[in-house]
């Protein structure tokens, strides 16, 4: 994300702040793709999803210079993302007045956030809170793991109980709509790992502008997101990129992605403004997305 720089004295032209539509959440990705953070071509569709007034747009005399997300999420949380000023229009004060109309939207919500590690500080400023780094690893693989036979997969084409509650271990709030569209994306594939106990791990793999990410990947013991890394990774053309984000203090996620051969791309600055939720990030081996997260 961008940094959010404070206003100049005016801005002389005509500037509106509004929700974006269907089609304008679609430019908003793009641009994305255009900043280097490599989106899924079914990724607006499952966002807007979670809601459908989560996207924010600033128009100067009726263009689009700006987006941003403040996904909402129940009554408690929200996550900021897609904070993007087109190059001619930064440094002006516009991002900044969408930024803060935005967040107006989160309300009394915990806001989280994946920022530019060296902009900590201007997020700071705007009353978030350094939580953690995440680590985007990346590269082709050295090979596919292999699935012990203590675990036994299962292809998802929607949100089960079991995998709801794992979700609620490594998230702070439900996300149903967000589930059912991520599930039966095109281009998405995703399974779950179980094993004498019950659920063990999911996981999906889904298609990006390149490669392919791992988003998320969730499992209790490097064995079973193995498992499930085996199962995604099954048909998965060998000269192809895969991408996983991983939370640096999670030891165990980090090696295995040094293991696989991937290599560090960038980093992020996991952030929150208001209460910090509590979440097991023993169990992310990958995070599900650095824009709703």
């Amino acid at each position: 994300m961008l940094e959010p720089c404070q206003p100049e004295a005016a801005m002389q032209q005509s500037f509106e702040i509004r929700p974006l539509t269907r089609d304008e959440i679609d430019v908003a990705v793009t641009w994305a793709a255009h900043e280097g953070w490599n989106p899924g071509p079914s990724d607006a569709t499952c966002f807007a999803a979670q809601d459908e007034r989560g996207f924010w747009g600033g128009f100067l005399e009726g263009e689009m210079i700006a987006c941003i997300s403040v996904v909402t999420y129940g009554a408690a949380f929200a996550f900021l993302g897609f904070y993007i000023v087109a190059p001619q229009h930064r440094g002006q004060g516009y991002g900044y007045a969408l930024w803060q109309r935005a967040l107006e939207h989160a309300g009394q919500r915990s806001v989280g956030l994946d920022g530019v590690v060296d902009q900590q500080e201007n997020y700071r400023r705007s009353g978030f809170d350094l939580a953690w780094s995440n680590i985007r690893f990346g590269g082709v693989l050295d090979a596919v793991p292999r699935a012990s036979d203590a675990f036994s997969l299962t292809w998802l084409d929607g949100l089960t109980q079991d995998v709801a509650a794992f979700d609620a271990r490594v998230f702070p709030a439900p996300r149903p709509a967000f589930w059912q569209h991520w599930l039966r994306a095109p281009g998405h594939v995703s399974i779950a790992a179980y094993d004498e106990t019950g659920i063990s791990g999911f996981g999906t793999l889904r298609r990006c502008e390149t490669g392919a990410k791992i988003a998320p990947l969730v499992a209790t013991s490097r064995e079973a997101a193995q498992a499930v890394l085996a199962g995604l990774l099954r048909d998965w053309p060998k000269d192809e990129e895969v991408f996983l984000d991983v939370p640096e203090p999670n030891a165990a996620a980090v090696a295995l992605a040094r293991d696989l051969g991937l290599v560090p791309v960038f980093e992020t600055a996991r952030m929150y403004r208001g209460r910090r939720p509590e979440v097991a990030r023993d169990l992310i081996y990958g995070v599900t997305s650095f824009e709703l997260g």
